[in-house]
């Protein structure tokens, strides 16, 4: 995440989920008995939303990052934003996707 923020992006949502992919999964241990009904494994989610201009950038700063070479790397999946609306002022489109009222701008801030 450094390196995305040295770049710029500021905008990063990071989740813990659970799936599976090539891997295949795995058997749990729930109350004493192994079932392998919930073929998940953990996972790391992160979603990151830039304007055009920063996609081609921002993949080439991940892989850079991310790649092992080993199964479990993770993919990219670039999905189209048709619009941004923000909550607490209705802005809409480029004056949403600026990130302001965070932190520095707030009076007591230093």
């Amino acid at each position: 995440m450094k390196a995305l923020l040295k770049m710029g992006i500021r905008g990063v949502t990071v989740s813990d989920v659970r799936g599976f992919g090539a891997q295949g999964g795995s058997t749990e241990r729930h109350g004493g008995s192994e079932f392998s009904g919930d073929k998940f494994v953990a996972k790391t989610k992160v979603e990151i939303v830039v304007s055009k201009d920063q996609v081609e950038a921002v993949i080439d700063k991940i892989l850079e990052e991310a790649r092992t070479g080993e199964i479990g790397d993770g993919k990219i999946f670039l999905i189209p934003v048709s619009d941004i609306i923000r909550v607490r002022t209705g802005e809409r489109g480029e004056k949403a996707e600026k990130m302001t009222g965070g932190r520095s701008e707030m009076p007591y801030a230093a």
